[in-house]
């Protein structure tokens, strides 16, 4: 899908699923999951090579989710782009659900792996990334990160080595929303100067606003062409992206919309377009 208008109503459109899922379910994770539909909507609608009907295809580019708790944007995605139906998001976080709170790798076509301990993705990825430049194939590999990630040394240990070996078919997608489940990043653990350090283990970093469609295809496609250095694409986004009394708050990192509050959000998202895929 090339079309940016398109791309952003069904961004809106994943958003919205995302409040429902998450008011169905009573619990989980809304700052991020809203903050991330930008990103995630490009991934699976104009970056990713993939077969929906055939998730398992073995020149599949691979989705690594590293920060497991915002699965109901990853969800969301993977729904819409027909890998399983969008009913189905009714069911997130229930008993027997395919949907659980944290993925769990295959357990849903295009899972590619669990997740729950954060700062674990990374390192995921990298094998992933390894795997394929021993077998010499072509695919990619993309894993999504968040900022409060970065106070795990695990992180630092899979970003040098990542850079040692020149992994340049692997690109990480950093969701910089600045805040984290204790308040904000900065506050919490300082982690700026992020692109420096980055550069300084051998890394190529993209700075970009990850909720402008635009910028988020244009930071994919060029990071497909950097030579002998893995890619960070640093994605500044607002949590809670959508819903105004959500934006920029660090108390909905893992909090839901009563009902009042559930009916607000989808009202704004409702003035953005794009419908309602399930009530």
């Amino acid at each position: 899908m090339d079309n940016f208008e398109e791309l952003k109503k069904l961004a809106n459109i994943i958003r919205q699923d995302i409040i429902k899922m998450l008011c169905e379910a009573g619990s989980g994770h809304s700052a991020g999951s809203l903050g991330m539909a930008d990103v995630f909507t490009v991934l699976y609608f104009n970056i990713l090579e993939k077969r929906p009907k055939d998730p398992w295809w073995e020149d599949r580019d691979r989705l690594i989710l590293s920060n497991g708790h915002i699965c109901p944007v990853l969800y969301a995605a993977l729904a819409h782009a027909g890998y399983f139906p969008v009913e189905e998001l009714k069911t997130l976080r229930k008993m027997g659900s395919r949907l659980q709170g944290h993925p769990k790798a295959r357990e849903l076509p295009g899972v590619e792996n669990s997740s729950g301990p954060l700062g674990q993705g990374v390192s995921q990825a990298i094998g992933f990334a390894l795997a394929a430049k021993l077998d010499k194939k072509k695919h990619q590999i993309y894993v999504i990160s968040s900022d409060g990630e970065q106070d795990e040394g695990q992180t630092w240990e899979a970003v040098m080595f990542a850079g040692k070996h020149k992994l340049d078919n692997l690109t990480m997608i950093m969701d910089r929303n600045n805040i984290q489940i204790d308040g904000f990043t900065e506050d919490v653990m300082p982690l700026e100067p992020l692109k420096e350090k980055y550069e300084a283990f051998n890394w190529y970093v993209i700075d970009i606003d990850g909720n402008n469609i635009e910028e988020v295809i244009d930071a994919c496609n060029k990071a497909k062409a950097i030579y002998e250095k893995p890619v960070l694409i640093l994605a500044h986004t607002i949590p809670g992206m959508g819903v105004d009394f959500m934006e920029f708050d660090p108390e909905w990192h893992g909090k839901v919309p009563d009902n009042k509050e559930r009916k607000k959000a989808l009202k704004e998202l409702r003035t953005l377009k794009g419908k309602i895929e399930f009530d």
